[in-house]
């Protein structure tokens, strides 16, 4: 495949991407903007490094002196820390797996955000029966799932934690507003249900929901 065939791959990779982000994290007030902003620039640079300039492994290969020939796949870069071609293909289903449950999280999480919206009550079932924000818990996973396990870089991996962290601040800005719209209410969902990673006991209930979320998005 052609260069110029990458560059259009990673282009169409953002735009697609960044649409889903904008589409179902519906950015509104300006800190809300500015995550956005920093998760629009990781999409960027993750793709651009995926398909185009593989930075990563230009430093991988002068730190351990590999060598970096090969077509795009063979760029991954389990296959160069491991020297096992297969592995991409692992970290690839394994990868492609977990964003695509952190994706469905966050459409039927917001799905379910709306309708309460529009009602003008809180949400507290469905999705947000297991976490109080699985719009963000969805994202962490989808970028876990394609940033970490499927496509590993140096940039992916530092700034995992950095999306992490702004996405919960961001989250305790929105539970003082919550929590000064709805009052006892919402301080009693604080206290029975976590902020991001559900209860273990939860996690078969959340991906079998998630399928299958029921009638009128409750929890079942």
């Amino acid at each position: 495949m052609p260069d110029r065939t990458y560059w259009g791959v990673a282009a169409i990779s953002i735009a697609v991407v960044s649409w889903l982000l904008y589409h179902y994290l519906a950015p509104r007030t300006w800190r809300e903007w500015t995550r956005a902003g920093v998760l629009q620039a990781f999409l960027i640079a993750f793709y651009a490094e995926m398909y185009g300039f593989p930075l990563t492994l230009y430093v991988i290969t002068r730190v351990f002196g590999l060598e970096a020939g090969g077509g795009l796949w063979r760029g991954n870069l389990w296959v160069y820390l491991t020297g096992v071609p297969e592995i991409m293909y692992v970290s690839m289903i394994v990868g492609y797996g977990v964003a695509a449950l952190g994706i469905m999280l966050i459409i039927v999480a917001w799905r379910q955000l709306h309708a309460g919206v529009r009602e003008g009550r809180l949400v507290t079932q469905g999705a947000y029966a297991y976490m109080r924000h699985p719009q963000y818990s969805g994202l962490f996973i989808a970028i876990l799932g394609e940033g970490v396990i499927h496509w590993p870089t140096v940039f992916s991996l530092a700034a995992f934690p950095v999306i992490v962290i702004a996405y919960a601040w961001l989250a305790r800005s929105e539970e003082r507003q919550l929590l000064s719209q709805y009052g006892d209410d919402y301080r009693r969902y604080c206290s029975q249900t976590p902020m991001f990673i559900p209860r273990v006991a939860a996690w078969r209930s959340l991906i079998r929901w998630i399928a299958s979320p029921g009638p009128g998005g409750k929890a079942t």
